[in-house]
């Protein structure tokens, strides 16, 4: 199967599994894909991933975080820029999700930052995604 989006694709196979309630989701690799893992493990919002296989057949192998009362710490995931559809912002017009609660991710010229990274940095970028 062929999937134009994979951003997309990532935080589907995330969110189903999360109303799934698994524990784990196996998600084909890619580097935009560990980097965003990456951006997830850092800011506490999974608990951990490897890259695991050989050649064509790599996975990300995330393992979903839990809270103490049993709830995931991801309470919801949202594709902002879509390939039909691009969405850049500016440094002072970086989107704040929940009013700081949660995070954008944001493509921009140095990588794959969070929205506070962005303005850290002083530069926008595309908005991918928003994670609370």
């Amino acid at each position: 199967m062929v999937v134009t989006d994979v951003i997309s694709d990532m935080l589907t196979r995330i969110r189903n599994a999360i109303n799934a309630k698994h524990e784990t989701v196996d998600i084909p690799t890619s580097k935009v894909k560990v980097a965003i893992a990456n951006i997830l493990l850092q800011e506490g919002y999974i608990a951990d991933f490897a890259e695991t296989g050989e050649g064509v057949a790599k996975n990300i192998h995330i393992t979903l975080k839990t809270a103490n009362d049993g709830k995931y710490v991801i309470t919801g995931l949202k594709r902002i820029s879509k390939p039909g559809l691009r969405i850049y912002a500016n440094v002072d017009k970086l989107p704040k999700v929940i009013n700081g609660l949660g995070i954008a991710i944001i493509s921009t010229s140095k990588g794959i930052m969070t929205d506070k990274q962005a303005r850290a940095n002083g530069i926008g970028g595309e908005v991918l995604a928003y994670v609370w």
